[in-house]
């Protein structure tokens, strides 16, 4: 079940990101200039609306996989990475003294490579209408996921 109305965390510590993760942190700015709901309505057909426990949220999963393609990393080190680098929990919209997840999501979401081309070129889109990536060239293959900017 996808829900798409997250509820308020707080945590004491989340000044931290503040501190840490300066606003010209590339990450910091992509999080905060570009609105992942898109995922959502991307995505809908891919949860039953009427069964099963509420999901992690899937802007979260998919932002671990654009990580991924950002940094040229495999899922074990975004994943090692993402319990100690705070720009990465700050992307992932994660407490500070948060866990990660481990998932699926990938293998049972995503099972269309066309859906992740379309998400990674929608958010690259963004970006560069946002001016955080100032590129003429930009080519994106998921299969490979991979990320070549011109």
């Amino acid at each position: 079940m996808i829900v798409q109305q997250e509820s308020l965390r707080l945590s004491e510590y989340s000044s931290l990101y503040d501190l840490i993760v300066p606003n010209t942190n590339l990450l910091r700015r992509i999080n905060d200039l570009i609105d992942f709901n898109f995922i959502y309505e991307e995505l809908q057909s891919k949860y039953s609306q009427t069964q099963g426990r509420k999901a992690e949220s899937p802007i979260r999963l998919f932002k671990y996989l654009l990580l991924k393609v950002i940094y040229t990393i495999s899922d074990v080190y975004v994943v090692e990475r993402s319990r100690y680098d705070m720009s990465f929990k700050y992307f992932l919209e994660m407490l500070p003294e948060e866990d990660v997840i481990l998932t699926k999501f990938r293998r049972q979401r995503l099972k269309d490579t066309n859906l992740l081309d379309m998400l990674i070129n929608r958010t690259v889109s963004i970006a560069i209408e946002q001016g955080i990536i100032k590129s003429r060239s930009i080519i994106v293959d998921a299969t490979k996921e991979a990320i070549s900017i011109i």
